[in-house]
């Protein structure tokens, strides 16, 4: 009998199967499409290094000492600004910073969810969503989706199927994993069957700056503020190391979101809000940006060239808009999970697409990245899954009678 008896809670906690591959990925030879990770070849570590001289020169005392838990009042003031200029606009006493957006998530299940009360979210939806909020025993409703994002009608119907819902989770830009993308229509039927049926909103932002072709519609908050929680995030546009994101909540909700990131972590580290707000304080992301949605569109093209060449019949995508993310349904019969250790074995890896899935998964799906591969690497990398795929349609179309 063990000494240690724990909360019932952390029986929901369980490992991230995309970090149990990024694990075997470490391996040499591995051509990984499998991790969510921007590409280490866009982070600025000169203008950081610079950044980090000028923070430690000029104000080291306060870098460098506990600081407010709300965030650092210049960087709170330019999100807000930014936020704004798409449309949605707040105020800086709204920002709150945190320690990833992943914090954000943390603490909106925190003071939003009671053991059984129902949460919806999209499907596919994701994982790393599940993982906050699955501590806080929520009962999920997964809401039918099409291309487009969830269904309007899908939402609508909870306050009779699932009443008392305490948010629906949304990603409308750049999904992970889909890498859909909700349409200026779909965001606004959404708000009026979110307000219909008296459910609020969680709205998560982290990919909506890389856009190949054209900048997505305006953020759903800036439809509903007063019932919409914006998350965002400066990991994918300068470096994850920072671990800076942000939550911009209704003034009704701030301060018991700000109690909770006080009870998690006193505040997120000030030395870090002041080094990525020396960066970007003039400007920098108006010309990195930019240079970082050119080399994914590259890559983006590469797998959807490399797609089409070499997944066999029966194989479906949509080549995404923006993001990091190819979402592929493998021919019927197909088992993501099932072929994804001889896909490592031959050289490659990918992540299964159920576990993105609150119910109900389609074990036919997965997730590819393209953003931390060449090109040429890229295209190798879908020829081989590809031959592994065909491989392994083969030996099932011999055993079945």
């Amino acid at each position: 009998m063990s000494l240690w008896t724990q909360a019932r809670r952390s029986a929901r906690m369980n490992p991230s199967i995309i970090r149990e591959i990024l694990k075997v990925t470490e391996k040499p030879g591995i051509l990984s499409m499998a991790g969510g990770l921007p590409s280490a070849d866009t982070f600025p570590a000169e203008a950081m290094r610079e950044a980090c001289d000028i923070v430690l020169r000029n104000s080291a005392r306060e870098a460098l000492q506990y600081a407010a838990s709300e965030g650092f009042g210049p960087l709170r003031e330019w999100v807000a600004a930014k936020l704004t200029a798409m449309g949605h606009k707040v105020g800086a006493d709204q920002v709150l910073i945190t320690t990833g957006s992943q914090q954000g998530l943390d603490l909106v299940g925190k003071i939003m969810i009671d053991a059984g009360a129902p949460v919806a979210v999209e499907t596919p939806t994701y994982l790393g969503a599940l993982q906050a909020f699955n501590p806080y025993e929520p009962i999920y409703t997964s809401l039918a989706s099409d291309n487009d994002g969830p269904l309007p009608e899908a939402l609508a119907a909870l306050k009779h199927d699932a009443p008392g819902t305490r948010f629906a989770y949304l990603l409308p830009n750049f999904q992970n994993p889909t890498g859909r993308v909700m349409p200026e229509a779909r965001r606004n039927a959404l708000v009026a069957a979110a307000q219909g049926a008296g459910v609020p909103l969680v709205e998560d932002n982290p990919y909506g700056d890389l856009w190949f072709d054209e900048e997505p519609p305006a953020p759903i908050a800036s439809r509903w503020p007063e019932g919409t929680i914006y998350l965002g995030s400066f990991s994918k546009v300068l470096a994850p190391g920072f671990r800076l994101g942000y939550v911009v909540a209704p003034s009704e909700l701030y301060p018991k979101l700000l109690q909770a990131k006080q009870a998690a972590d006193l505040h997120t580290p000030g030395f870090n809000q002041r080094v990525v707000y020396e960066v970007i304080r003039h400007g920098f992301l108006d010309q990195h940006v930019p240079a970082i949605r050119a080399r994914y569109k590259r890559q983006r093209d590469a797998m959807a060239a490399g797609l089409r060449q070499h997944l066999p019949e029966g194989s479906e995508w949509h080549e995404p808009k923006g993001g990091m993310f190819f979402w592929v349904r493998l021919p019927e019969g197909c088992d993501a999970m099932a072929l994804l250790p001889k896909a490592v074995e031959a050289g490659i890896a990918f992540v299964p697409g159920a576990a993105f899935y609150a119910h109900a998964p389609d074990p036919r799906t997965l997730r590819l990245s393209f953003v931390t591969l060449a090109p040429e690497d890229i295209v190798d990398g879908v020829a081989v899954l590809g031959r592994v795929l065909r491989e392994h349609l083969e030996i099932e179309a011999e055993v079945t009678p």
